[in-house]
């Protein structure tokens, strides 16, 4: 019921870790973190992370993503929920559904599908990797 303080800081370790699909590579099957994803590469399957997500130009995804925050450069096929901010870039190309509860969209971004903003955001539960499942629940803004 009460966490020690060494829970707290392996938490807070594993939040602040960082994962890299490197250009060339392709990953069939979901992916799941605590700390934050950079994909350069292919990714066929979903995405999930109590943390952010950047999707580099040269990056391709055929899946869904959840996530607190994202950020897309490349193309990504399948729908994308953020708990807090999603940033699409100029060179960013969203073929799917967008839940987020702010959205930026920069000048020459590319979006084919529905859009929900300023919803209560869902909880991110993660297996980890000792069986337990783990979450985090963000509160989402009330639309305007």
């Amino acid at each position: 019921m009460f966490a020690s303080k060494e829970d707290h800081k392996t938490a807070e370790q594993i939040s602040n870790s960082s994962n890299i699909i490197g250009k060339g590579t392709v990953l069939q099957g979901s992916v799941e973190t605590f700390g934050n994803i950079r994909i350069e590469g292919k990714v066929i399957g979903n995405v999930k992370t109590k943390s952010k997500v950047a999707l580099g130009q040269s990056s391709f995804v055929e899946g869904n993503i959840l996530a607190q925050n994202a950020e897309v450069e490349g193309e990504l096929n399948g729908n994308i929920e953020t708990t807090e901010v999603l940033i699409l870039k100029p060179t960013a190309v969203v073929n799917g559904d967008i839940l987020t509860n702010k959205l930026i969209v920069e000048t020459g971004a590319v979006f084919n599908g529905g859009c929900k903003m300023g919803v209560a955001a869902k909880e991110i539960k993660i297996e980890a990797a000792n069986g337990q499942t783990k979450s985090l629940k963000q509160e989402g803004a009330k639309a305007v």
